[in-house]
């Protein structure tokens, strides 16, 4: 089913007019729409390539039945949420169901962070941490390590407030507390195991390794609760199970290659359609209909076909340059996956959504930023680190946070917000 594509290839591909574009991804639909045996999903972001890809559905197949799959991570931006929700009343019709879909919630109660920070220091004092830990000095399990908290350490914990509650969705916060904050691409952030096991890794762990690049990346972590898990509880996760849910057995995305190298790798070597498996469909296909298009394709259409979009996209920031720019991705408020590079997200926040960028470093994500700085200057006094506090950090004019450098650590670490997706390092998956 895959088409496999030279680089070259894509690029001649990229250059062709939009009514060619239009006629290939309007083809990969028909294509796809017809491999479906159960039902088709679109997923929508709210975005400009996505609301594209759903007109395009809805224009060319107007009496084909799919769902349209909105996932509000819950730190979407306030414009995109707003767009989503009216299209998703505008569009809707018998054929056509929107569905929002939340993360999911806990099933019972659990500790925050730093109380599972202190049941691990109180079971070192009691010489009782072996009790948690692999042979290897890994964590057994982060629920393994709660399990020791005594009934009276667990009220104490109640009232502090260090109690996840049963019941609380897996929210951008529970995320970050339980996980690390989205900084860094995801070639360095991209772990699965909770933060309190990687804690327990980095103390215990017999695991060594000689590569200087690992010793320098465990450093990093070591000082940095850094984790990109949180785009598959808010994403991937609840996406996967309303799909579940609705028997869909073929998704159509607007990705597309111009985006990044990883999505230029994935689709020169898969192509439109690539079929893979889940639980609910052994045969199921996944559809990039845009995949040869580019922004300036994308807008082009817009403006043709009079197409609606999120008033986020017609926002305006200074340019590292000093020149006037529109927010050109949309996004999750709060994601730093590109915090090494000019112009990154939280920069163009900063001057667009100035509360939410400061409610933002507040909630501790500015602590991790100045973490990152201090171990990029490896102790050496720079212009973030002479801040007292966060609050100072905050004030300082030009802004200290706007750009953190462009090398932190080694290239394939510091990638850009949708480049790569290499496996997570199994040593430090959780057991």
């Amino acid at each position: 089913m895959s088409v496999i594509y030279s680089f070259k290839e894509i690029i001649e591909e990229q250059k062709k007019p939009l009514d060619y574009k239009i006629e290939k991804a309007v083809e990969a639909i028909r294509q796809g729409l017809e491999l479906s045996q159960s039902a088709v999903g679109v997923a929508f972001s709210g975005g400009k390539d996505s609301t594209v890809l759903w007109h395009l559905i809805r224009t060319y197949f107007p009496d084909v039945r799919y769902c349209v799959i909105f996932g509000n991570t819950t730190v979407e931006f306030p414009e995109s949420l707003k767009f989503a929700r009216k299209l998703g009343e505008e569009w809707s019709n018998e054929n056509v169901q929107f569905h929002e879909v939340l993360p999911d919630r806990l099933t019972e109660d659990g500790l925050k962070y730093e109380a599972q920070k202190e049941v691990m220091e109180w079971l070192i004092a009691e010489g009782r941490i072996d009790e948690v830990l692999k042979k290897d000095g890994k964590l057994k399990s982060t629920l393994s390590l709660e399990r020791k908290a005594t009934p009276e350490m667990w009220e104490d914990f109640r009232a502090r407030g260090l109690v996840w509650k049963e019941g609380t969705m897996k929210s951008f916060n529970w995320c970050v507390d339980q996980y690390g904050y989205p900084i860094l691409g995801k070639a360095a952030s991209k772990l699965t195991a909770k933060r309190i096991n990687i804690d327990c890794f980095l103390r215990f762990s017999n695991s060594e390794s000689e590569k200087e690049e690992t010793l320098e990346y465990y450093e990093l972590i070591r000082q940095v609760k850094t984790s990109n898990h949180c785009c598959s509880i808010l994403k991937k996760e609840p996406s996967e199970r309303k799909q579940a849910e609705m028997g869909i057995d073929v998704i159509m995305k607007g990705l597309m290659a111009a985006e990044s190298h990883s999505r230029l790798l994935s689709f020169s070597t898969r192509g439109y359609i690539f079929k893979s498996h889940r639980p609910h469909a052994p045969e199921f296909y996944h559809v990039s209909p845009l995949g040869i298009w580019r922004d300036e394709d994308i807008w082009e259409y817009i403006y043709r076909f009079k197409v609606p979009y999120t008033s986020l996209y017609d926002m305006e920031y200074t340019n590292c340059k000093g020149e006037t720019s529109r927010i050109k991705r949309n996004g999750c408020v709060g994601c730093c996956t590109d915090i090494a590079f000019k112009d990154n997200h939280m920069s163009v926040l900063r001057q667009t959504h100035p509360e939410r960028w400061e409610q933002q470093m507040k909630s501790g994500l500015g602590e991790q930023l100045m973490n990152l700085q201090k171990y990029k200057c490896n102790g050496r006094v720079n212009y973030l680190n002479i801040a007292r506090n966060i609050e100072d950090a905050i004030d300082m004019r030009p802004c200290a946070f706007d750009e953190i450098g462009e090398r932190i650590v080694a290239d394939d670490i510091t990638s850009s917000e949708y480049d790569s997706e290499i496996d997570v390092k199994e040593e430090l998956e959780e057991g």
